[in-house]
């Protein structure tokens, strides 16, 4: 069953905004290429989890460059 706006799996309710609307967009994806549901929605958290991590790194060293 794929997700959308306000519509998303009990485990991304306490996630914050960015990340559930990103691993809603991830477990939609995987649900099409075949997944099931469960499968679906932790790779989506975990998937999103990672980007946005990634993203505040990037963020962080570009913001501290200037800095130097």
């Amino acid at each position: 069953m794929p997700w959308y706006n306000g519509d998303y799996p009990p485990s991304y309710k306490n996630q914050p905004a960015e990340l559930r609307e990103k691993a809603v967009e991830i477990a939609n994806a995987v649900l099409q290429d075949g997944a099931e549901e469960g499968i679906a929605i932790a790779t989506g958290l975990k998937q999103a989890r990672e980007l946005l991590e990634n993203h505040k790194e990037k963020t962080d060293k570009s913001e501290n460059h200037g800095n130097e």
